[in-house]
């Protein structure tokens, strides 16, 4: 599993992938609120679960590649004006830096799949 994960940065670069994260759940849960008159119950269902899940920063790489695919479902069957093509494109390249870099040190992924410090007991 480590190798999905590049790093996990501590500091102010792991506050910026925070950022990252938060930045691509928000839009993605704007994105479905702004169409769900035109969405079905299931597609805005499953934006809810990907946002929850990219903020926590649960499985990154993989939810923020979901994440792209369901901004690009929302995008097509909820239609989309000419004004908006600027906005997406925008989102999904947020959403594809996030699946590159990874989470972060302030995440889920952090606490379950990061590096650990093995102490031996003396002999």
């Amino acid at each position: 599993m480590q190798r999905l994960f590049s790093m996990f940065p501590p500091g102010l670069p792991g506050v910026a992938l925070l950022l990252l994260r938060l930045s691509v759940a928000s839009a993605l849960l704007f994105d479905g609120y702004a169409h769900k008159a035109a969405l079905p119950v299931w597609i805005l269902g499953a934006a809810i679960l990907i946002s929850l899940v990219v903020s926590v920063g649960y499985l990154t790489p993989i939810v923020a590649v979901t994440a792209l695919a369901c901004h690009a479902l929302i995008w097509v069957v909820g239609g989309a004006g000419s004004d908006a093509v600027t906005l997406t494109v925008i989102l999904a390249l947020d959403a594809l830096a996030l699946a590159l870099l990874g989470p972060g040190a302030y995440s889920v992924d952090s606490r379950r799949f990061g590096r650990r410090l093995v102490v031996l007991p003396p002999s």
